[in-house]
């Protein structure tokens, strides 16, 4: 989840330097404020909810409708956020000419743009999947826009550690697709997204500690500085290592070879994170940090998708089979 309040990195460093896609693409005033660039995560974690169900694979028209309908919910979210913050980008002078404060789009035409974009998600959920799918995608939308923005991120440093469960409800809603209900599989996910939003979300809060201070967003780094939250990340960081290996538990095949290929995942991570702590003051570190983050959970997700192909059984299989035959040799000498 990456927040909308000013984006003037420190030293005069634009946030376009941490993200360049921001550079090379220039989107229209209605679709700016849906936050396109975070859905594709979300998405992802949405499907690797699925995959970790005994319902994989979805049929196409489920598929569609779950990923439609949260990519609408996300937009709606996006929208409401960006009404709720608008004064505060305004008040900045590298956000004022977004749509909202720059007056290129009209909070009227925002806001009936969220209102049908959370009507269209629900009648998609409901008609197309079940209603278990459609609440907890509307839970996730007031889990961001009332839990996090409103409630909880003018007022605490911890505001991520417990407005992340808006970013962790996705692998809930791919699980009610699959199955109609959350196993544990589903849980272990949507714990593995929330141990994971801090330490990347703070990596971002590090290269906009000024803009924060600035408009008085109590961060992490705002807070308690650098130090700090470098320390705080590298404890999120490996919780979130420990907690990615009960993938291999959690998939209901296929668990080998996603403990296998998450191992050099999880050593690239922590290796950012050390880099990290060995200096805090670094916002080059920290940028790495942020952008591997993300290809972190996307690289999670698309495990857990690999992971229930048939060779990923038969992988499972002949380890196993392997395993044991190594250990009758041994007993035997």
């Amino acid at each position: 989840m990456v927040s909308s309040t000013p984006e003037m990195l420190q030293g005069g460093v634009s946030r376009d330097e941490v993200v360049p896609s921001r550079k090379r693409i220039k989107l229209p005033p209605w679709l700016e404020v849906a936050k396109p660039r975070l859905i594709p995560l979300l998405l992802a974690t949405t499907l690797g909810g699925m995959a970790l169900s005994e319902g994989w694979p979805l049929s196409s028209p489920r598929l569609v409708c779950t990923l439609g309908g949260g990519a609408l919910f996300a937009a709606a979210a996006g929208v409401l956020n960006c009404l709720w913050e608008q004064d505060l980008d305004g008040r900045m002078q590298r956000t004022s000419g977004r749509a909202l404060p720059s007056g290129r789009l009209s909070p009227t035409a925002a806001f009936a743009g969220a209102i049908s974009c959370t009507l269209a998600a629900a009648a998609l959920l409901v008609s197309g999947v079940n209603c278990l799918a459609a609440g907890l995608s509307l839970l996730g939308l007031c889990s961001y826009v009332l839990l996090y923005t409103a409630l909880l991120k003018p007022r605490t440093p911890q505001n991520i550690v417990i407005g992340g469960v808006a970013g962790a409800i996705p692998p809930l809603v791919g699980a009610a697709a699959a199955t109609g209900h959350v196993g544990l599989s589903g849980w272990w996910l949507f714990a593995l997204v929330m141990v994971w939003t801090p330490a990347h979300f703070w990596a971002l809060a590090l290269l906009l500690k000024d803009d924060y201070q600035a408009v008085g967003i109590p961060m992490l780094p705002v807070v308690k500085g650098p130090v700090v939250t470098a320390r705080a990340i590298a404890r999120y960081g490996w919780a979130t290592v420990l907690l990615s290996i009960f993938g291999v538990w959690a998939l209901p095949e296929g668990g080998l070879l996603y403990g296998l290929l998450v191992v050099p995942f999880n050593a690239r991570l922590l290796q950012l994170v050390h880099r990290l702590g060995a200096a805090p003051e670094d916002l080059g570190c920290a940028k790495g940090l942020f952008r591997w983050s993300i290809l972190y959970m996307f690289g999670i997700c698309l495990l857990l998708v690999l992971s229930r192909l048939p060779r990923a059984a038969q992988f499972d299989i002949q380890t196993w089979e392997l395993m044991q035959q190594v250990a009758t040799l041994w007993q035997l000498q």
